[in-house]
């Protein structure tokens, strides 16, 4: 017999409620740029796309250290303060698997960006963690 998935999951209001938190401890630790702690909260090796300059598609796979020296590198030294408001999309495949689709606002330094992105969150042993991250102009990094 031939598993097949159910391709109609209707999460639970525990499901949003997890990734919601998630995302809150997410946003937290890269507030107050704690790449360590965010890289905890990943599955390596993480896959990346994205675009470069030129208008082509890149991919990778990181290693931890790889992400917390290009995270440490991008977030700078914690001197400015930083934050984020975020619009998040959830699509859930199953209890397990989400890709959740963000438009954020990130102030740091006074100055004021928007960024849209999509990761792939998987849930093992109840906890969520990030696996994929899809974001636009990071081409150059990967």
């Amino acid at each position: 017999m031939t598993f097949l998935p159910d391709a109609g999951y209707v999460p639970t209001a525990e499901d949003r409620a997890s990734l919601d938190a998630w995302f809150a401890e997410y946003d937290a630790q890269s507030a107050q740029r704690d790449v360590q702690r965010m890289a905890d909260m990943a599955v390596f090796p993480l896959n990346l796309v994205s675009d470069d300059a030129a208008g082509n598609a890149r991919s990778a796979q990181w290693d931890r250290e790889q992400y917390i020296a290009t995270m440490a590198q991008v977030m700078g030294d914690g001197s400015d303060d930083i934050s984020f408001e975020s619009t998040r999309t959830p699509v859930f495949l199953s209890s397990a698997m989400a890709v959740v689709f963000s438009d954020s606002t990130m102030t740091m330094a006074g100055e004021t960006r928007q960024l849209r992105y999509a990761d792939i969150l998987v849930r093992r042993d109840g906890t969520w963690a990030f696996q994929t991250m899809i974001q636009s102009g990071w081409g150059a990094n990967l």
